[in-house]
């Protein structure tokens, strides 16, 4: 009698422990990602903004990451509203309407001559500068991807 008991009882230690097991799996995977872009050669603007739709895309679509791209240094020319080509502010916009954060770097604005009003719309500005930010994120939890 007392055998059945321990085996029942290890049954149901091990049956337990696996449940606890697939709910953390279960936890872990339903988790949010939150990622951050990094942009600062120029010749990759339209390579980097298809990567963050392929990202949006790929976990399921808007509102389902937290995904934001800063920008610094010669990239930051291709967002100026006045050069912006069709494409890039087409693929932006569709972007900053699926939630993507667009952050503009203040000290590469400054060397660029420009404000906040001459990019394209969807940007906030890094006050503390692009890298300041992208650290901040990081510190903040969100996985650094520079493609």
């Amino acid at each position: 009698m007392q055998r059945r008991s321990m085996l029942r009882a290890s049954l149901a230690g091990l049956f337990g422990a696996f449940a606890v097991r697939q709910a953390s799996a279960a936890t872990e995977t339903s988790a949010r990602q939150r990622v951050v872009y990094h942009l600062a050669d120029a010749d990759r603007v339209v390579f980097v903004l298809g990567n963050l739709q392929n990202h949006v895309d790929g976990v399921g679509g808007p509102g389902k990451a937290d995904i934001r791209l800063v920008v610094h240094g010669p990239a930051l020319r291709a967002f100026h509203a006045l050069a912006a080509q069709d494409h890039t502010v087409a693929m932006m916009t569709k972007l900053v309407d699926a939630g993507v954060g667009f952050d503009a770097c203040a000290n590469t604005m400054k060397a660029q001559g420009v404000k906040l009003d001459d990019l394209t719309p969807g940007f906030v500005v890094a006050e503390k500068g692009g890298v300041v930010r992208l650290a901040e994120l990081q510190q903040q939890g969100y996985a650094y991807l520079r493609p």
